[in-house]
């Protein structure tokens, strides 16, 4: 592998951005990130984190501690840019590119020629050309010969970032033949897989099509949970049974499906193409349809009682993370606390607290309760027993409490 010795500017130092700062850091590079926020800043500054990933925390110490991980609210001279900022949606499910454009005039009066810039945000297709490329051109930068811009989305698991960073086979794309070779250059330095090469507007379709694949699978899996549920059936009883097919695979239920990557990115394509995607629009509003479900299915439950203490297990989007973008446990405690049917009650033991709601030890939650809603499947709550909790209403919506 080439060894470079090169100085990388990362904007956004939030699930990605950080453990890719922290990560090349360690390998040895010189890297200064970059954060809109002070707290953020200030908080890495001190080599410690402001998110949960496990191992992230000594990365960061490691990084900071050796000199080799700045961070700062303004960007620095660099040879490499990584842009790592969110691309959420708004309104009716349009994409939202506000923080890539900003991040890239931000950095342009910083490029010089022979960087390379990298956008690793999950974006539509031709936001690197049409946004990236195009302002860094405006900016009087020659995107042909001098400065290489290409796309190479995330393809991580949070739980899993700093393995996958490395281990999980990367798909790069320049504007250009020569963005890109100089693109995978740059993660041949330090990423064991394979690293595919495209262009950038395939490579920004190929992280839509993934997601929007395992959206599909989990909207299948969501609506059988809904017709088992009407026959008195257990969902994951059928699936482990079906899945036994050799050419079966279907994912598990849940509660919704969050995640700033599943529930956002097939949005992206429906978004260029509204006629054309039929099957994953249908997805996207299966899955949206589900936590109104849940609520639902909790309210009958409340009509048992005269104001029954609700006790709601978990807020983040999946397991063991304290990511609560796009989760549909949030806004299922929204809803019940709004539909104003009891008292609800709320456990994320990954959160120390958080700006909307009360957050008290799950063991008190799960006591108090009269109707227990496991929303996430955290390991604080694998151990519970169906036994332990036969005098409560159980609705779980995980399939883990046996």
């Amino acid at each position: 592998m080439t060894n470079f010795n090169k100085t990388i500017c990362v904007i956004g130092l939030g699930y990605i951005g950080l453990p890719t700062a922290s990560l090349l850091g360690t390998k040895g590079y010189k890297v200064h990130g970059v954060d809109t926020s002070k707290h953020v800043v200030d908080t890495i500054s001190e080599g410690r984190i402001h998110i949960v990933e496990p191992d992230l925390d000594i990365l960061v110490k490691s990084a900071v501690q050796s000199g080799n991980l700045t961070a700062g609210l303004e960007p620095r001279k660099a040879d490499v840019f990584i842009l790592a900022v969110p691309t959420p949606f708004k309104g009716d499910h349009q994409p939202d590119l506000s923080y890539v454009e900003t991040a890239t005039r931000m950095i342009a009066p910083y490029v010089e020629a022979g960087n390379i810039i990298i956008l690793e945000s999950t974006s539509p297709v031709g936001t690197t050309e049409d946004i990236v490329a195009r302002i860094l051109k405006d900016a009087g930068h020659d995107i042909d010969k001098d400065v290489f811009v290409a796309h190479c989305p995330e393809r991580v698991l949070p739980g899993r970032i700093l393995t996958e960073l490395v281990e999980n086979d990367r798909i790069v794309g320049g504007v250009n033949k020569i963005a890109t070779e100089k693109a995978v250059e740059f993660y041949n330095t330090f990423v064991r897989g394979k690293v595919l090469v495209t262009d950038s507007r395939t490579a920004e379709m190929a992280k839509l099509t993934e997601n929007s694949f395992r959206d599909v699978n989990i909207a299948f899996a969501n609506e059988l949970s809904l017709i088992c549920d009407q026959e008195n059936i257990s969902v994951w009883e059928l699936i482990a049974l079906a899945n036994r097919h050799p050419r079966v695979n279907i994912l598990q239920p849940g509660p919704g499906v969050g995640g700033h990557c599943i529930a956002v990115d097939p949005w992206f394509i429906v978004a260029r193409a509204p006629k054309l995607s039929r099957l994953i629009r249908t997805a996207r509003e299966v899955n949206d349809y589900k936590p109104d479900w849940v609520v639902d299915k909790v309210k009958r439950s409340a009509n048992k009682f005269k104001r029954p203490v609700i006790g709601c297990l978990g807020l983040a989007f999946k397991a063991d993370v304290d990511d609560l973008r796009e989760s549909p446990a949030v806004d299922i405690v929204r809803a019940l606390i709004s539909e104003d049917i009891g008292q609800v009650l709320i456990a994320e033991p990954n959160l120390r607290e958080h700006a909307e709601f009360e957050l008290k030890p799950y063991e008190d939650v799960v006591s108090a309760a009269d109707i227990v809603l496991l929303l996430v499947d955290h390991k604080e709550f694998r151990d519970l027993r169906a036994e332990s909790l036969k005098e409560k209403v159980l609705i779980d919506t995980r399939g883990v409490i046996v």
